[in-house]
């Protein structure tokens, strides 16, 4: 397998199930942060459609960025992860 054909996998992984879970709970804590993207770009100190690629899956988070958005929404980060836990799948 070539470098680029396992870059491609990689990259579809923003569509599977579990991260459209992961995408879909991100944008729950956002909304009942009571934030607009452009909000919470704008405290997060990133362009405008920093939040829009992540939240559309045109852009992967590492887990520090996922730590800062839940701290900074005050999202309760045990009930986020147990939600993913409990939707993730037995196989990747």
């Amino acid at each position: 397998m070539s470098r680029l054909s396992g870059a491609s996998s990689l990259a579809g992984a923003v569509h599977t199930d579990a991260y459209r879970l992961l995408r879909q709970e991100i944008v729950r804590v956002r909304l009942e942060a009571g934030m607009s993207q452009a909000k919470l770009a704008e405290i997060l100190g990133k362009p405008a459609s920093y939040v829009a690629k992540y939240e559309l899956g045109e852009r992967r988070l590492d887990p520090v960025e996922l730590c800062v958005i839940l701290k900074v929404t005050g999202a309760d980060f045990e009930l986020f992860f147990l939600k993913l836990y409990e939707g993730s799948p037995i196989r990747l």
